[in-house]
């Protein structure tokens, strides 16, 4: 099937003129497939790989109505013969290439040339409009049933793949659900055919199949003609999907392991719910703590509901879970909020607001119940602080955490920059005649240069996980595995920690130490003035302040330092044109 969709998109791209960055634009998270969409995952794969099983799929399909698709067409044959088979040969459809500045720069195949030119991304105003779409369902109808090139191309080639399909039940999978987990597990679509089939409207493009003279399935009429309008269903809270074979709606088999926190919703309700987040129960005297604004940022409603939490926690559950079940744990704090704010001058309502988050994390790190942590894709700034504070973290394998608020201008302060610090300074403290600045460096690197683990593994061996921390190689089980690891703790006598008081400080000595390399990082040209700036603002931080020796801090003196920097720095211009940068572009400004 994937492979199906593949080939379909590629035909219809040639066709109706399309190039392949124009259909990586249209293929990809725009309608919840994967970021790499068609032609960069074909150069992931390697075009080798994708001609073979075409090759191997013809001849074993005699009898498909469709099977004409998986005919190679004139233009992959060229390249294999050029070699120009992916990244394998370091260039496919797209190819990686130096500029005059010397900075890297993607090119994109002429497929009437076979030259590479420098990548031209098209401006589709039906594109542009569905970003501001969120669902993923509702961003594919509104793309697919769009009066544009962008709707037909899109609706040529679904519908194509619903038809293809819907005509291989039962022959290479039983149900719909085994065709949509495969698709979505195989080829990293957030939404499977069916359901993006659904999201797209069955009747509807039904209706249009057959005033275009396209053969609608036999399973498919059938199901129509029984009253069933989509191919999945939920009624209080039990999950249906429609069996083509049997012509009737079968309960969705439940995984074992693994909690949907859609169903739970659905099922018992919410405790409590604002536009940010929501407290759920999960069962077995465990709450779950839920992210659900844009991109599950981090903004005031969300530190309110987590204040609820604590206090429903501590009083009616046995733990806390915070996780959700979006694309991404969270990408940190709502900056449009904050760059309105610093504009306005607004300062004591910015400190109130960090000094918001701080108390929030604090009372995750500090509460009489256990509180395990569940990220996975994208925990960033915000999230990756709220991460990191709760007694135990349970990441996906895949989770990209970092501290990136250096690219915008500032430093974490919701406690991040106190955590990373604390936990390089005890890791000194356990190997005897330990220099602690040695260990500040790197944290101080990490923090500075805004890296981001690429896997919850390489967070481990940077500091952000712990050795008490734990994996899940199973995304769909992350939140369940989460609360096994609150139950566990609860049954292991927990015991409420108490606030740190005994947080080693290197003073002046340290700072002095990193203050002179970062004068010698500026004068070498990597780093820019301001990144000094803000680089001394962060060791001024993560030394202790103002300190004429080494000293034992607490935890709050080193809240309230990242505080202040934090709420400084956002006065700064430069600062200000940072955030205004990452809301128009997405990429930091190194200014």
């Amino acid at each position: 099937i994937g492979t199906f969709a593949m080939m379909a998109t590629v035909h219809e791209m040639i066709a109706m003129g399309f190039t392949p960055t124009e259909v990586d634009q249209m293929t990809g998270k725009a309608i919840g497939h994967a970021k790499s969409a068609t032609f960069r995952t074909s150069d992931l794969v390697g075009l080798d790989v994708l001609a073979h099983v075409n090759t191997n799929l013809y001849p074993a399909v005699p009898d498909d109505e469709d099977r004409d698709v998986f005919k190679i067409p004139g233009i992959i044959s060229q390249m294999l013969e050029r070699k120009l088979l992916g990244d394998k040969t370091k260039g496919g459809f797209y190819k990686k290439a130096k500029d005059a500045e010397g900075k890297t720069a993607i090119l994109e195949l002429d497929l009437n040339t076979f030259e590479y030119k420098p990548q031209e991304k098209t401006k589709f105003a039906s594109l542009d409009a569905a970003k501001a779409i969120d669902d993923i369902p509702k961003r594919t109808k509104a793309l697919v049933w769009g009066d544009d090139r962008v709707g037909e191309f899109l609706w040529k080639t679904m519908s194509r793949t619903f038809r293809y399909s819907a005509s291989r039940i039962p022959e290479i999978a039983d149900t719909i659900v085994e065709i949509d987990n495969a698709i979505k597990w195989g080829f990293g679509w957030e939404i499977g055919v069916f359901e993006s089939w659904d999201a797209v409207g069955v009747a509807e493009s039904v209706d249009r199949m057959r005033s275009e003279g396209q053969a609608v399935p036999a399973s498919i009429e059938k199901m129509l003609a029984s009253g069933a309008a989509s191919f999945y269903k939920n009624e209080n809270g039990v999950q249906s999907y429609f069996d083509l074979v049997a012509g009737e709606y079968r309960p969705l088999p439940e995984r074992a392991g693994v909690l949907i926190l859609k169903s739970i919703k659905e099922r018992t309700g919410v405790i409590k719910s604002n536009t940010g987040a929501s407290l759920l129960d999960l069962g077995d005297g465990v709450a779950c703590l839920e992210f659900h604004s844009k991109m599950n940022s981090i903004g005031g409603d969300t530190v309110q509901m987590m204040n609820f939490a604590i206090d429903e926690v501590e009083k009616n559950f046995t733990g806390l879970v915070v996780g959700n079940q979006g694309g991404n744990f969270s990408a940190g704090a709502n900056i449009m909020m904050l760059l309105l704010a610093a504009q306005e001058e607004e300062w004591d309502d910015i400190n109130l607001m960090v000094a918001s988050l701080q108390k929030a994390v604090m009372r995750l790190r500090y509460s009489a119940k256990p509180v395990v942590t569940a990220p996975y894709g994208l925990t960033l700034g915000g999230g990756c602080e709220i991460s990191i504070h709760g007694d135990r973290v349970r990441a996906a394998a895949e989770t990209y955490i970092g501290l990136v608020e250096v690219g915008v201008g500032l430093i974490p302060a919701g406690g991040g920059t106190k955590e990373m610090t604390m936990r390089a300074t005890d890791a000194a403290k356990r190997i005897p005649d330990a220099d602690p600045l040695a260990f500040l460096r790197k944290t101080f690197e990490l923090i500075g240069m805004g890296k981001v683990a690429t896997s919850a593994q390489e967070a481990l061996s940077w500091g952000f996980l712990r050795d008490v921390d734990s994996i899940s190689m199973n995304g769909d089980r992350l939140i369940a595995d989460a609360k096994q690891e609150v139950l566990n703790l609860a049954a292991s006598g927990y015991v409420q920690p108490v606030p740190r008081e005994d947080i080693f400080a290197i003073g002046e000595a340290g700072l002095s130490a990193m203050k002179v390399a970062l004068h010698m990082m500026k004068r070498g040209g990597y780093i820019s003035e301001h990144d000094e700036f803000i680089g001394r603002k962060l060791a001024n931080v993560m030394c202790g302040g103002s300190l004429n020796h080494t000293s034992y801090v607490s935890e709050q003196h080193l809240l309230d330092l990242e505080r202040e920097a934090f709420v400084s720095l956002c006065g700064e211009r430069k600062t200000q044109e940072r955030i205004a940068a990452m809301l128009k572009t997405g990429k930091p400004l190194r200014n």
